[in-house]
């Protein structure tokens, strides 16, 4: 597997920023001061921004070539150890922009692998983190990857007039391979687990990255998540049993964040995470009041769960940190507009029997109650309803039983499929 860098003193970079014509400057701005937290977490002190307008980007540079120029001093200058770009950076970009300024370049796609590959602890998550890793760096190709021989197998493996560039290309590709099939593997392990799980309420926590889901899940069910002040703190879906209030059980599942301008492949390394929050019953979008831009950030995560294709579960939208908001007029403002929604906070402990409560009419308006009639002799189906739904009663009449039971929808059709069968 790909090795991340051992940890050293920090960093110092500049980061840079471009304004189209359709973009004006506060929401670069805030693009940036995400960018800032990105480098933040990811062990860089950021010691200068750079933005620039322009009406094109410039195939060679990203920036015109005076500004790359620009930049080299600057990173003399400031004795800089990297420049990270807010927009992705084509190769033939990259290496230009290199050899002008002297200094290691990144762009946001590679910036948040570098932070995925420091927070992934677990099998799954180290295996989708060094996946997307190899699919952003193949096309990024230079002799540094000659190592990767050592790690594939390289001895014996070169064909006649092939470059050790070539060679390194098809290794990470075997490897890309491998990792695929690893996480096919693991997607079908979840699957199995899932199945374990059908007849249980699940609801999934989505949101943008460090807004509180890890407290939340914390707060309800006592799980000792990880919670850090940082961005990415957690990757692992994590599921735990949360207790309603009338002693009714739920699955609670904690699913990785969101960010603006998540690029499409990272979304789609991490999609056997995101399986879990694909198979939830309901969504909880979790949001930071107190963010000025935390209206945007909701359309990111609406933008995500389009892309999942699950924008069409129950949502119920959950307003977190509200006991440090300064403007309390914005409560009413958005109780009024984003129903359905609890306002909370998970830090504090505050509402959140609202939120079980909230929690419990979703969970009731799944329920299906019915009555199934079958064939006495049918002992198979019948004890397969045990495993579907809750039995509340049985009774037999003329060679017949008699069913009364209680279940989900989507155990309901499950159901009617058997019935089927006997008829």
């Amino acid at each position: 597997m790909l090795k991340t860098v051992t940890e050293k003193a920090r960093e110092t970079a500049i980061i840079v920023g471009i304004i189209r014509p359709d973009q004006d400057r506060q929401v670069i701005n805030e693009y940036l001061d995400e960018l800032e937290l990105l480098a933040d977490t990811a062990g860089a002190d950021v010691v200068e921004r750079v933005v620039q307008e322009r009406q094109r980007l410039d195939a060679a540079f990203l920036l015109g070539h005076g500004k790359v120029e620009e930049l080299a001093n600057m990173v003399k200058y400031l004795d800089a150890d990297l420049i990270i770009f807010d927009d992705d950076l084509s190769p033939a970009q990259v290496k230009n922009i290199e050899s002008l300024c002297k200094t290691k370049i990144l762009d946001r796609s590679g910036l948040i692998l570098d932070i995925f590959a420091k927070n992934a602890r677990t099998r799954e998550a180290r295996t989708q983190v060094e996946l997307a890793q190899l699919n952003y760096m193949l096309p990024r190709l230079t002799r540094q990857w000659t190592h990767l021989s050592r790690q594939v197998g390289g001895i014996g493996v070169r064909g006649p007039g092939e470059t050790q560039l070539e060679v390194d290309r098809r290794l990470i590709r075997r490897r890309i391979s491998v990792l695929e099939k690893e996480l096919e593997k693991i997607s079908k392990q979840r699957s199995n687990r899932r199945k374990n799980r059908s007849d249980i309420f699940k609801a999934a926590l989505v949101g943008y990255t460090n807004v509180g889901k890890s407290t939340l899940l914390n707060a309800l069910t006592d799980a000792a998540v990880l919670v850090e002040d940082r961005l990415f703190a957690t990757l692992d879906s994590t599921i735990r049993a949360v207790e309603l209030v009338d002693h009714r059980r739920i699955l609670l599942i904690d699913t990785v964040g969101f960010i603006r301008k998540l690029p499409h492949h990272l979304v789609a390394s991490f999609q056997s995470t995101l399986e879990e929050a694909v198979e939830a019953d309901m969504l909880l979008h979790v949001i930071d009041i107190t963010s000025p831009t935390f209206r945007e950030q909701m359309h990111t995560v609406d933008t995500v769960l389009h892309e999942l294709k699950i924008d069409n579960k129950p949502i119920l939208k959950v307003f977190n940190k509200i006991d440090i908001l300064d403007d309390r007029t914005l409560l009413a403002e958005v109780k009024a507009a984003e129903q359905p929604c609890v306002l909370i906070s998970a830090e504090r402990g505050i509402f959140l029997n609202d939120l079980r409560e909230k929690l419990l009419e979703f969970v009731q308006e799944q329920v299906c109650e019915m009555t199934v009639l079958l064939p006495i002799q049918a002992t198979k189906i019948i004890s397969q309803l045990h495993d579907l739904a809750d039995v509340l009663n049985i009774q037999y009449k003329d060679s017949k039983a008699v069913i009364d039971l209680k279940t989900n929808a989507e155990n309901q059709k499950r159901i009617e499929q058997l019935i089927a069968l006997t008829n």
